[in-house]
């Protein structure tokens, strides 16, 4: 009698595969006048657009941030000024110039309609130094409870250089129609952490506010070059 034919072994289960990475969408906070910097008797229409090497500084910035997000956007309300940065501009959600956490909650909601399980990376347009890892350690350190993540270096805080998870947008529009507007304050209340950089050399997030610190920032870039 013919063997009986075996019924074939069942295939191993598939090893279950990773969650994949929320897309993190970066928005550069150009909202601020800038009256340290006097753009103007710099040849620029606004602080993000002074020359840093012969380019705007949000220009650097945007060099640092494009290869960490997937997308890119800049948070501002003279759309004009901003245009030749070749960016979407957000404006602020909140009237009044009422600063940096509008252009924030401008991003969140950008983020919640286009990426409802996204992230939103900010960096201010003067930062032209940012870390190549900035994304990746402000994930990996993003609280359980949902609040953001900001960095910080040589042991001070940089607020508005953060990842913001869409969780915290209904807080923050709360927060900011009462009239709050001091972004580490509401980065503590929103449960945030603090992620620390402790570079060897000059600090990753050395911000350009007035011509002398723009005089520094080029001595960086030339010693880098």
């Amino acid at each position: 009698m013919p063997g009986r034919t075996q019924p074939p072994s069942p295939a191993p289960n598939p090893e279950p595969s990773a969650t994949p990475a929320p897309p993190v969408i970066g928005l550069i906070l150009a909202g601020g006048l800038g009256t340290r910097m006097g753009a103007p008797a710099l040849g620029a229409a606004a602080k993000p657009m002074v020359l840093l090497g012969g380019r705007p500084l949000a220009a650097h910035v945007a060099e640092r941030l494009r290869p960490q997000v997937a997308r890119l956007y800049v948070a501002g309300n003279d759309a004009e000024a901003l245009a030749p940065l070749g960016l979407p501009v957000l404006p602020d959600a909140f009237p009044g110039r009422p600063g940096p956490l509008a252009g924030v909650l401008a991003g969140l909601d950008r983020v919640a309609a286009e990426a409802p399980e996204g992230l939103l990376l900010t960096a201010p347009a003067d930062t032209p130094f940012l870390p190549g890892d900035l994304t990746a350690r402000l994930a990996a350190g993003l609280p359980a409870g949902g609040g953001p993540a900001c960095a910080a270096s040589f042991g001070r805080r940089h607020p508005v250089i953060a990842l913001w998870p869409v969780a915290a947008r209904d807080r923050l529009r709360l927060l900011l129609e009462a009239g709050e507007r001091r972004v580490g304050f509401v980065i503590e209340l929103l449960g945030g952490a603090a992620i620390a950089w402790n570079p060897a050399g000059n600090d990753p997030f050395y911000n350009v506010n007035s011509p002398q610190e723009l005089e520094i920032a080029q001595s960086r870039l030339a010693a880098r070059s």
